[in-house]
């Protein structure tokens, strides 16, 4: 008698069900937070450093909108919906400080699959909604993230 396998999955894979899972679980939570409280963090390998003019601040950029890339356009929907703030992050670690200084009730998190499940995890005690927008991209540089897709994380209640 042959036993039926599952084909394994990659992590990726299980990151992706991970993330998934969590932004539905999460969702609700998220939507009732107002646009005021919440927060939006990108990673610093979207920006275009051939052209890029962020200013460098503790672990963060603060974009100038120069147009190089989609972080502009990230930032421009963070004003129209009346967000907190926008980080361009360096790195994780920089991610309790901002927590801790602007104390969100809410964070949207564009990042890598991976990157993603930390922060889920990270935060999963916290009282803290979260929700993710993957990268379409990933990798260290040039990474690219669907502008539609984070629109209507930014825009649920």
């Amino acid at each position: 008698m042959k036993l039926c396998r599952f084909p394994k999955k990659s992590k990726e894979q299980l990151y992706k069900i991970f993330t998934d899972k969590e932004n539905k679980k999460q969702a609700k939570k998220f939507a009732l937070t107002l646009f005021g409280e919440r927060i939006v963090f990108a990673p610093h390998c979207m920006r275009n450093t051939v052209v890029c003019t962020a200013e460098e601040k503790d672990g963060w950029y603060i974009c100038k909108e120069c147009g190089g890339c989609k972080i502009k356009d990230i930032s421009e929907l963070v004003k129209k919906y009346e967000y907190k703030n926008l980080y361009i992050l360096k790195g994780g670690r920089t991610i309790v400080k901002i927590i801790d200084e602007q104390k969100p009730k809410a964070i949207v998190g564009i990042a890598c699959f991976y990157e993603g499940d930390q922060a889920f995890k990270i935060l999963d005690d916290s009282a803290i909604a979260v929700q993710f927008a993957p990268l379409t991209k990933d990798g260290c540089s040039d990474t690219d993230v669907d502008l539609t897709e984070v629109e209507n994380i930014l825009k649920q209640q």
